[in-house]
């Protein structure tokens, strides 16, 4: 089976088509070697894959006829990878969760105007409406004598 139909199949990619382009972008390697997207994977063979900055690799077990469900994927790979590598994917997740919630997208606009009233707010706050004419009159008398 073609490299890119066997990580279709297993569901290492959405489309075979998504990963053909990983391919052809040198992402996915065999034996320590880039690959082409027709060549042919093998039972036994050793398949390392960059993909979200972290290096997978999986050992090919058995060839599926087609494309399988998600829990017939541990009959067909084992899953080689480091620990070390599912640790940074993890704290990589962690330090972007600080930003937003997930699934809470964009800012709205009702949320645009709450961080502008309170930055707005925190800039007023720190001088009264007659503490700015006492700043602008001292200056006035500096300049007088």
């Amino acid at each position: 089976m073609r490299i890119d139909k066997f990580l279709w199949c297993v569901r290492f990619y959405k489309t075979r088509s998504i990963a053909a382009d990983e391919i052809k972008k040198n992402r996915v390697s065999l034996a320590g070697q880039p690959v082409k997207s027709s060549r042919e994977v093998k039972e036994g063979d050793v398949i390392k894959i960059r993909k979200n900055q972290i290096d997978y690799q999986m050992k090919v077990l058995q060839i599926p006829k087609s494309r399988i469900g998600a829990k017939l994927v541990p009959l067909h790979i084992q899953d080689k990878t480091e620990k070390e590598q599912y640790e940074i994917l993890k704290l990589r997740n962690l330090s972007q969760e600080h930003y937003r919630n997930r699934g809470e997208g964009r800012p709205t606009k009702k949320d645009r105007r709450d961080l502008d009233g309170f930055v707005v707010g925190e800039q007023h706050s720190d001088m009264g409406e007659g503490d700015w004419d006492l700043f602008f009159s001292d200056v006035d008398d500096s300049q007088t004598d």
